[in-house]
């Protein structure tokens, strides 16, 4: 078993439930618009969401453009223009507020970062991911936070890595493992840097990308095996 020293978290469904995050927020928002949040909006929504972050992880597509135009987006769909920066500012001040942490996320990091050095590396708008780390109660816990708007990269560009890395006191590549839950950004990610990698799919979601991460886990506490 090879000895770890490194440990790269990804946050949103891995530490922290963004779907349910995701959910609150985007009722708060609706009931703010006067509008209600029906399942086939939710539905439109979170696909012309992650169509738009899938673009921002291939480097097609800059982060300003995936939060600015995903509500304008969603509501043209609807036959209803809105000004997608506005309603982005209100959806975001009611994200924050989402830090409910995964199961045995807070005793996972707790534990482990006695004996390891623990990192965040995340896609994501800066502010919005402090808060909800602060909030949780994990983001003392962690060295350092890598968030993609901070870096001018993200996952899984070589490049986010190399930023990663080149602050990172005495770090081999051999020595460091990412745990997250997104096969395209995480595993895909930490192939590309050459870092072993531990894919959390506790939904238990087939694997027919071609991607095969070095571990594969259900909950977070399985992570111990990998140090065993």
């Amino acid at each position: 078993m090879k000895k770890y020293q490194f440990l790269f978290f990804d946050v949103d469904d891995t530490l922290l439930d963004f779907g349910a995050a995701e959910k609150t927020a985007l009722r708060l928002l609706f009931e703010d618009q006067n509008i209600p949040l029906t399942s086939e909006i939710e539905a439109h929504y979170k696909r012309i969401n992650q169509g738009l972050w899938q673009s921002f992880e291939e480097g097609k597509i800059d982060r300003d453009t995936v939060i600015n135009t995903r509500f304008s987006m969603l509501f043209k769909e609807f036959d209803r223009e809105v000004d997608g920066c506005l309603l982005e500012n209100k959806y975001r001040n009611y994200l924050e507020e989402g830090n409910q942490p995964i199961e045995g996320a807070i005793e996972l990091i707790t534990g482990l970062q006695t004996q390891y050095d623990l990192y965040i590396v995340t896609n994501g708008v800066s502010k919005t991911q402090d808060k909800r780390l602060r909030n949780s109660g994990l983001h003392p816990l962690f060295k350092n936070i890598f968030v993609s708007e901070d870096t001018g990269y993200q996952k899984p560009m070589k490049e986010y890595f190399e930023y990663v890395f080149a602050r990172i006191p005495n770090f081999t590549v051999e020595s460091g493992l990412i745990i997250g839950d997104s096969l395209s950004a995480d595993i895909k990610g930490g192939q590309i840097a050459g870092l072993d990698t531990c894919w959390f799919n506790p939904g238990q979601k087939p694997n027919d990308t071609g991607i095969e991460p070095t571990y594969q886990i259900q909950k977070l506490e399985e992570l111990y095996r990998v140090f065993a």
